[in-house]
């Protein structure tokens, strides 16, 4: 899974301030920015206010936007920036709880009905991450972005975005393993712990098609 790049005459059509170029643009990214929102904020009602917010500073900022950059991670670099303002601007603020209803599903390969339960259990364990860890395993695991374009959305080296991912499967399964519950494919991502040298290989979450290290 991975997001295509819009069309760059629609690009060049949207960074003049033409409406409709843009209105394209947002249907092709509204739901994964939306969806990636509420799995950050996990309030219904703030992600859709977030994600309004994202594309109003991705329309006044187009025009300056380079075309030699990747658009797609040029937008999720706005939406890392506006989601931490808002995470730090109501860190103390009780979190709502979210309705499993109203939340997207969670992309398992294969999954049978009878594993919903662990499924739940899995995005438990995800909102549970920090910030950082959660942040980089849904763009790569959700989004669908490279390891290269996580680095440069969230602004680190290839190495911490590899080195995040890696402790947040870590972490999940843990998490998991604590509850009985083991959804993992027997698939180890040593090259994505390879940034931490002491960490052994872990097996890698049913959290969309496993992800080896992108170039």
């Amino acid at each position: 899974m991975s997001l295509p790049q819009p069309d760059p005459a629609i690009l060049r059509k949207a960074q003049k301030g033409d409406e409709r170029a843009f209105s394209i643009i947002l249907r092709m990214y509204e739901t994964p920015v939306y969806n990636y929102v509420l799995r950050l904020v996990g309030d219904r009602s703030q992600a859709e206010d977030l994600t309004q917010e994202v594309f109003l500073r991705v329309f006044q900022g187009l025009p300056r936007f380079s075309l030699r950059s990747k658009f797609t991670t040029w937008l999720f670099q706005v939406t890392k920036n506006r989601v931490l303002d808002e995470l730090r601007a109501t860190e103390r603020r009780p979190r709502a709880v979210v309705d499993l209803d109203d939340i997207p599903p969670l992309e398992v390969v294969d999954a049978p009905f009878e594993r919903l339960e662990a499924i739940d259990a899995v995005w438990r364990a995800v909102e549970r991450l920090s910030v950082d860890l959660k942040m980089a395993l849904l763009l790569r695991d959700v989004v669908g972005l490279s390891y290269s374009e996580i680095a440069d959305s969230l602004e680190v080296t290839l190495a911490t975005v590899k080195w995040r991912i890696w402790k947040a499967r870590e972490d999940v399964q843990l998490s998991l393993a604590r509850e009985g519950i083991e959804i993992f494919e027997d698939r180890e991502v040593a090259a994505v712990a390879a940034p931490a040298a002491a960490a052994p290989a872990v097996a890698s979450p049913v959290l969309a098609p496993p992800a080896l290290p992108a170039a």
